[in-house]
Order: structure tokens, then sequence, then C-alpha cells
């Protein structure tokens, strides 16, 4: 089977038994220019969420400091640990997704053939994680819609005063996530079908030549 190419008639088109030109590092599945930006916009919000530990590391020193060395106990620092924490988690989703650096459990999956995998790939896509995802977030965003109309705040006296804010991010990680799986979809249509056309990967050598 022949992937399809949209180029000039004498263009040679590359099969897909010869898929290591179109592969990334990261995946086995070749990348298009659509699911190329969606990946950049997902990326970078990965990576600015990432920065968050960060922020959780610091309140978590001054929150053990004050306690154990000045008795300052706080439950608000206690909630801003986990707030930050859940929000770091749930935006980085679909970095994960995009990245291909989520936890497989599948060792049978790793034996089979690329084809087979994208196969695998395009069933539990279309029909586990998209109706799962858009489920979820038709579940979720009246749940924080209603959070926000209240204006929820936490069930402690000294706690945090927006807690709907993070029950909000909740239906957007869900959303980014949908995102990335979109983007990966493309992908794997990319592997199997040709389309959208794949994006031919830079040789390594090329790559070296261009930083000397």
């Amino acid at each position: 089977m022949k992937v399809s190419d949209q180029g000039p008639p004498n263009t040679p088109r590359p099969s897909v038994s010869n898929t290591d030109e179109f592969l990334h590092h990261h995946t086995e599945l070749p990348t298009t220019r659509i699911s190329k930006v969606l990946d950049v916009v997902i990326a970078g919000i990965g990576k600015g969420a990432s920065w968050l530990w960060v922020v959780v590391t610091g309140v978590i020193i001054y929150a053990v400091v004050a306690r154990y060395a000045f008795g300052q106990g706080s439950v608000l620092l206690e909630e801003v640990q986990w707030h930050l924490a859940g929000i770091g988690w749930l935006l980085g989703l679909g970095y994960t997704l995009v990245t291909d650096d989520h936890v497989r459990v599948d060792v049978i999956h790793e034996r089979l053939s690329l084809r087979t995998r994208g196969w695998i790939e395009l069933l539990g896509t279309l029909f586990l994680l998209l109706p799962f995802l858009a489920l979820s977030i038709w579940e979720m965003v009246p749940y924080a819609v209603s959070s926000w109309q209240v204006g929820e705040t936490s069930q402690a006296p000294a706690g945090l005063s927006h807690r709907w804010v993070l029950k909000g991010i909740v239906p957007l990680a869900f959303a980014l996530l949908f995102v990335a799986a979109v983007s990966r979809l493309f992908k794997v249509t990319a592997l199997l079908f040709g389309f959208p056309r794949p994006i031919r990967a830079r040789p390594k050598n090329e790559k070296n030549e261009d930083r000397s």
C-alpha cells in the first residue's frame, strides 16, 4: 500500500513499508502539518504547566519551615499545594499523549507490526478515547459552571476562596487531551492511508551538518 503524495508527477511516492523517513524519535507514528501545529500548542501548554511543580516545591518548603521552625501552620498553603499540583497534572495530560510518554502496559502491542499497531491506535482512538473524552467534557462543563455560579469556596474557614478555578481546569484539561487525541488520530491515518500527507523527517546527519 502506498502513502499518497500530492507532489509533482515525477516525484516518487513513499511506501508505507519505508516509513522510517517519516518517523520522529518520540513516536512510531508519522507527523503531519495539522498534527504538528496541534502538538506545538499542546506541548507549549504542558511545558508551561510543568513550572507549577517548581512553585509547588517552593510552597511545600515554605509551609514545612513555617510549621516546624516557627509553629505557624496554614490551611491556605496546604490547599494551594494540592490545587497547583492538580492543575499541573491535569494540564500535562495532553503533553504526555502528543509526546507518547504515557505509560503503556500492553506487552503484546510492542511485538506487533507497525501497521497492526496503527490499526489498534486508530480503533482505540475512534471508539474508546475520543468518545470517553467527549462524554467527560459534556459532564464536566456544567459541573464547573455550577461551581462558578455559586462561587464555591473551600469548606475550611481559612482555605482558598476560589475552589471553582480548579474545577474549571478539569474540563479544560480534558479538552486539551481531546485535541491531542485528534492530533494522534491524524498521525495514524497518515500512516495507514497517507492522509493527511506525512511530513518527511530530516535525517540525523543533515541536522548535525546544520549545527556545524
